[in-house]
Order: structure tokens, then sequence, then C-alpha cells
């Protein structure tokens, strides 16, 4: 199957939340390799790891707390968005996208899609920022052409599942430039990205078995029911 494209869901809904429950995704690879590539091993790789198995067998997403600098994010890309399609080229919003081609399922959520340029289909990635990361965005990465460390995983994920030519990273803050930073594949990233990804499949699918052979034991677990998110607000 491949590439799957969801153009009408919309991000953050309950269709949204569904179709990422128990995937890798690419806002999230982070935790499990690291900034040099390396496959990771500590607390927040295995806390993810417990995340998804947990999804995987309840099928429910546990609501995250919206701060802030999240809320403030969404209005961000919105603007960041109208400012790119009004500046550079035409972009297409996009729910979720999900490709399997290695071997188990891998989403993203892009901020937009690009079918309109001269070096074919790509896509954009919006991060809204501080007045202070946006300056050091500013004076460290545009004139040498890269994107800040901590974004190179998620971007190059989006990347390998879409399988478009480029991406375009825009970095908004509002007051000060937005800035624009066109990013390729990277085979060597890429490359880290499904071998890590399958050691974590492959660990799961393992951690999946002992939690089936345990439900089979005689040990004391009862099974429960999870309550309606209204009732637990009441």
């Amino acid at each position: 199957m491949a590439i799957v494209t969801h153009p009408n869901v919309i991000q953050g809904s309950t269709e949204w939340m569904a179709m990422r429950c128990g995937l890798l995704t690419a806002s999230e690879m982070k935790l499990i390799l690291t900034p040099t590539l390396k496959k990771a091993s500590n607390d927040k790789e295995r806390a993810h790891l417990y995340e998804l198995l947990s999804q995987r067998l309840v099928g429910y997403v546990e609501p995250g707390f919206e701060g802030d600098n999240m809320l403030r994010g969404y209005e961000d890309e919105i603007d960041a968005r109208n400012a790119y399609s009004a500046n550079y080229a035409k972009v297409t919003e996009c729910g979720f996208i999900t490709n399997d081609r290695f071997g188990f399922k891998i989403g993203y959520s892009p901020d937009g899609l690009v079918d309109e340029d001269p070096e074919g289909p790509g896509l954009i990635e919006c991060k809204s920022r501080k007045h202070k990361l946006q300056m050091e965005t500013i004076l460290d990465h545009v004139a040498a052409g890269t994107i800040p460390a901590d974004f190179v995983i998620q971007c190059q994920t989006g990347l390998l599942v879409t399988e478009r030519k480029w991406l375009d990273f825009i970095s908004y803050s509002a007051g000060l430039p937005m800035v624009t930073i066109r990013v390729y594949p990277d085979p060597v990233v890429q490359e880290a990205i499904i071998e890590a990804a399958t050691d974590f499949e492959i660990r799961l699918a393992r951690r999946q078995a002992e939690f089936q052979k345990i439900m089979k034991s005689d040990a004391r677990l009862l099974l429960t029911e999870r309550r309606l998110d209204r009732e637990l607000t009441v």
C-alpha cells in the first residue's frame, strides 16, 4: 500500500487522533533516535514504547496539556502558511500521511503540501519560535542553509514518509522576519531513522507478546473499562 494520504482530516480532531493511535510519527521520532543518529536507550524512549503499546492495546490516545506556547503555535502556523502561500507557492493543507514501505507504518502530519515547484513536489514544516530562538536561527542558520538540530529528524522523517523531493522549513516569530530554509532528503539520516524505527517496532512487539502472556497467566489482574472523556471532566 505504501503512501496513504488523508487530505480532509483535521489535525487535532478525534479522527486525526485515531489515525495516529499506536503509530510512530515524525514529531516523536526524536524520542527513539538521538541527534547523533544513535538509537536512544533512555527513560524517554522507554516511556514512548509503553505509550504506543498501551495505545495499540486500548485503541485510545490520552489527551495532552495544551499550554500557551502550543496555542500560540496554532495561530503562528496559520500565519506562516498564509505568508508562504502569498509569497512563494500555493500550499494545500493535508491532515495526515502514512507510509508502510518499511514493514511497519510511520505517520506524519504535514503543515502543507506544495505541488507546483520547479524541483518537483514538496511540503512545508512550520515552527512557532520565541524571539530569542528566531534571532539565533537568522544569525546561525540562514547563511549556512541549515536548520536547527532539534528539527532535523522530524523533517527528514516527513520527507521519508511522503517521499517528496524537498521540504521548506519555516521558522516563524511574529515581529521578526519569517525564515524559510529548503531541506532535501538525507540518505544517512533517513537510513538511521529506518534502523531505529525497525528496532523499536521489534522491541514493542516483544513487549506486547510479554503482556499477552501475563494476561493468560494466573496473575491477579482485573479487566477495567475506560471512562468516557466527558465523565472524567464532571
